[in-house]
């Protein structure tokens, strides 16, 4: 799935990160309340949980043609809050929207609380992780009319890969390729349909749905598994135990076999 980023790169990038937020959005107030108003009776006061988002990456997490964020993350989320604040807990949050390199930044700089966007396990990157709660793999995909059958055609060839990710380290690893890191999923699969890369890496799950869309293709071997997981920093530790607490649960109900065979082509992770 996505997502991996250098320390050393997180370190140097950290000043851009006020330009940057001045660009984002929060999610909508219905989004906020959802959860805090199946809170339980409580003494705890209300804590906002300010969450990063790249919502170009379906269908973890995209925009509906009016605008809306929406994917499984989103509801995934709606869930494990309206679990907490069941559960002893006040919580209320808010989605900001960034590039997905910069929601890594904003946390290593406190000025975000939790990355919830399509992230995986990845034991180079500072911070913690939630446990899974999906599996994927990391894929090629080209054109449909493409002869490309395998990473052995890519010699000399150009491979685009979301900055930042896992498709990005997967994509490095393809020898003899060119790889060309961008920030947009969407754009990078506009361009791909266009002819004007040759191949991708990206998450199974976001490859799934494009080919479902039409125009592309999974081709070859997957080229890494992966874990989906929530992301945040050592300071959250608390935080992060309540989820996994949640996301246990999450797993073991009925909606999260809904939720996952809506969102995925593939429906419920073994």
């Amino acid at each position: 799935m996505k997502k991996t980023v250098s320390a050393a790169l997180c370190s140097a990038m950290a000043l851009a990160l006020a330009a940057c937020s001045s660009n984002t959005a929060s999610s909508t107030a219905s989004t906020s309340s959802a959860a805090s108003s199946t809170a339980a009776s409580t003494n705890e006061p209300e804590t906002t949980i300010l969450i990063g988002i790249s919502p170009d990456y379906p269908p973890y997490e995209s925009k509906s043609s009016s605008g809306e964020m929406e994917g499984f993350d989103l509801e995934m989320t709606e869930w494990i809050f309206n679990y907490l604040n069941e559960h002893g807990h006040n919580y209320k949050y808010d989605f900001e929207e960034l590039s997905f390199d910069t929601i890594i930044f904003a946390l290593q700089a406190g000025q975000i609380d939790l990355g919830i966007s399509g992230f995986t396990r990845d034991d180079k990157r500072q911070g913690i992780f939630s446990d899974s709660y999906y599996d994927s793999a990391q894929v090629l995909v080209v054109a449909e009319d493409s002869e490309v059958t395998s990473t052995n055609d890519l010699n000399g060839k150009l491979v685009g890969a979301q900055m930042g990710t896992t498709g990005e380290e997967a994509a490095n690893g393809i020898e003899g390729a060119e790889v060309q890191a961008v920030k947009d999923a969407n754009v990078m699969m506009e361009n791909l349909k266009a002819h004007g890369i040759d191949a991708v890496v990206i998450d199974k799950a976001v490859a799934d749905k494009y080919v479902s869309e039409g125009g592309f293709k999974v081709v070859g071997e997957a080229l890494m598994d992966e874990e989906n997981v929530i992301y945040s920093t050592e300071d959250h530790k608390d935080l992060m135990d309540q989820i996994n607490e949640a996301i246990q649960a999450f797993k073991e109900s009925d909606e999260y076999s809904t939720l996952t065979e809506t969102w995925f082509a593939s429906g419920t992770a073994e």
